[in-house]
């Protein structure tokens, strides 16, 4: 079920017509209706909510229990809305949870009114506008491999789960988010009124999507599941060389490398419970009479693999790393987005032992550091993405200053969500998160201190006294999903796009780094000559061989965000120099060849580096796109 939660002045309805053939009977004074100060709340009953109805209704009340008493709210509007999924549940269900709701609310004290189930309706509402008034929520029926047990005792965790938010400063001020002071923090806004909301449908596209298809990155692949996409050979340059530099850090901060299945058994005992613990999106495989499903990260392999390991208190901290090539969770259709939210993605996934909350933390803190620095060398600042804490109030209570000092390290404030009592596998996480365009979040670099999975999966470390101990695990992502790294860097670009800067990326990224343009035919020799040395020099070249004017071969390399442009004719042939024209600052200078490298080296120097992945004659490429 999805439910859209708005604080209302008002919301009236007045029916206009049938929309199903039997839709319920009402009478006379039913077909208008209005309620004042009111909790609308719109809902989708879906076909998911079919394998469990009572379940549903329960999980929709609490949620608008919950919200109710955040905006302190008396009456509430049960409004069916069809339009929140494309997936709807049988008409008969649908009315069943529909009316289960409305009756459990009656229960709890609060006025209620629901709207008739099967109209088009006309309806006037006014929104309050205040940080809480527009919330959505989506609650499923628990998976079938969870058992009753287990699933009550999740769900009496989930009962007790209420978050609280606030923004901490860099001096350690701790503000109710509704009371903090905006001004000169807008993104930071943009942020938390994503993450209260939980609004994750993409309602249109992102800037990003035209930039990706434009430039013959990555575009959508008919043949595959949505959310499976392809890259064209200038899109999986870029990521493989993401690939490279995000594994190259890892590796150079002290981490194993390792690989593991992309499928596990659903009845292996340890995987099952932490499927049961935390039911997720799963594609499903089945091989014989037997059931796995598709890794959604690189932790249950690493898990097993630290389980058969001898680990000693003298190996601590033990950090062991995978590049996921793919991690799988189905996203609902509607959440897709271009590279922001995907069905398969690639995943630096490193988990560290650490011996104790201490190690733990001082870990954290170094690995929240190397996310920054990780980030800085894909071209995203501080300035660039907001960052979100999230832990218990005890640890609040017993860690304050580790948790500000987070925060000067940043050096802004930041948003925490906050709980009475830990029901994640998690004490303490943290995420740097990019807001977009479209005004949407996506969580790039995460740390998280995980307290339960050493003894679900049976990983232990032997103490200074031989002694066998569960340790704490770190689950970290220094760069987050490959592509979400490369959605913000093309979101950034469309950013600064509207402000008149002309986007490119950054330079060791660049798909082709010099575009050569000869004058006239009789200076193509030189061109590939100047081509030759560039490439050398491991710089990435190509050369512009079509028959286009001089002006319209420019244009096309400023279209591809060229870094650098070369144009040769019979002066810098004979004098054995090269006119260059910088994307960066628009400067046109003449120069000798040796010094254009130079200066291109002295900016990717430390970087991963591959060949140009066209071919070298403009001539010789197909054309991806129609």
């Amino acid at each position: 079920m999805r439910m859209l939660l708005i604080h209302s002045d008002y919301l009236e309805y007045e029916v206009k017509g049938k929309a199903l053939k039997q839709p319920e009977e009402i009478s006379e004074e039913q077909k208008k209706g209005r309620l004042d100060e009111v909790l609308a709340v719109f809902m989708s009953v879906e076909k998911v909510d079919e394998t469990n109805p009572d379940e549903v209704a329960e999980k929709a009340v609490k949620e608008i229990k919950d919200v109710a008493g955040q905006v302190k709210a008396e009456r509430v509007f049960v409004y069916p809305f069809a339009h929140l999924s494309s997936e709807l549940a049988n008409p008969d269900v649908a009315m069943k949870i529909l009316k289960r709701i409305e009756e459990r609310l009656r229960e709890e004290g609060f006025e209620v009114k629901r709207a008739p189930f099967g109209y088009y309706k006309a309806f006037k509402l006014s929104c309050k506008g205040h940080p809480l008034a527009e919330l959505s929520r989506t609650v499923v029926p628990s998976g079938e491999a969870v058992s009753s047990e287990e699933r009550n005792i999740a769900l009496e965790k989930e009962e007790e789960l209420v978050s609280y938010w606030y923004i901490l400063t860099p001096e350690g001020e701790l503000v109710e988010v509704d009371k903090f002071d905006f001004t000169g923090h807008e993104n930071l806004r943009k942020f938390a009124n994503y993450e209260i909301s939980k609004s994750r449908v993409a309602e249109k596209e992102p800037p990003h999507v035209r930039i990706m298809l434009e430039q013959e990155l990555v575009d959508y692949e008919p043949g595959s599941d949505p959310g499976n996409l392809r890259y064209y050979p200038k899109g999986r340059l870029i990521k493989s060389l993401l690939e490279n530099y995000v594994t190259e850090k890892v590796i150079e901060y002290g981490a194993m490398e390792v690989e593991t299945p992309l499928m596990y058994d659903f009845e292996h005992p340890a995987l099952k419970s932490y499927l049961n613990r935390f039911p997720a999106r799963q594609y499903i495989v089945k091989s014989g009479d037997k059931k796995f499903f598709l890794r959604f990260a690189a932790c249950f392999g690493q898990f097993l693999m630290k389980k058969d390991a001898t680990i000693s208190y003298r190996n601590l901290p033990l950090r062991m790393y995978e590049l996921t090539r793919y991690s799988f969770r189905r996203e609902k259709r509607g959440e897709l987005s271009g590279l922001r939210r995907l069905r398969a993605f690639t995943m630096p996934d490193m988990h560290t032992v650490a011996k104790d909350l201490q190690q733990a933390m001082d870990e954290f803190k170094k690995q929240y550091k190397l996310s920054m620095e990780v980030l800085k060398g894909v071209g995203l600042t501080p300035e660039d993405y907001e960052v979100a804490i999230r832990f218990t109030r005890d640890f609040w209570n017993e860690n304050k200053d580790f948790i500000v000092e987070l925060a000067k390290i940043i050096g802004k404030p930041v948003l925490i969500e906050m709980w009475d009592q830990r029901f994640f596998y998690f004490i303490l996480k943290f995420e740097f998160n990019f807001v977009d365009n479209l005004d949407k979040a996506a969580a790039l670099s995460t740390v998280q201190i995980d307290v339960e999975n050493a003894q679900r999966y049976g990983v232990t470390y032997y103490d200074e006294e031989g002694k066998e101990r569960f340790p704490l695990i770190l689950h970290c992502s220094p760069s987050g999903a490959i592509e979400r790294v490369m959605y913000a860097i093309l979101e950034k670009q469309a950013k600064l796009q509207t402000k008149g800067i002309k986007p490119m990326f950054p330079l060791w990224l660049s798909p082709i780094q010099v575009r050569v343009i000869p004058v006239g035919e009789e200076y193509l020799d030189y061109a590939l000559y100047v081509a030759g040395k560039l490439e050398g020099a491991k710089i990435r070249a190509d050369v512009d061989d079509t028959n286009d004017t001089l002006r319209k071969k420019i244009r096309k390399a400023e279209k591809e965000w060229v870094p650098y442009i070369i144009v040769v004719g019979e002066r810098e042939k004979e004098q054995n120099t090269i006119t260059v024209r910088r994307r960066s600052d628009g400067k046109q200078v003449e120069m000798q060849l040796g010094d254009l490298i130079r200066e291109i080296r002295s900016q990717t120097e430390g970087f991963p580096y591959k060949p140009r992945p066209l071919p070298l004659l403009l001539s010789r490429r197909p054309k991806f796109r129609g």
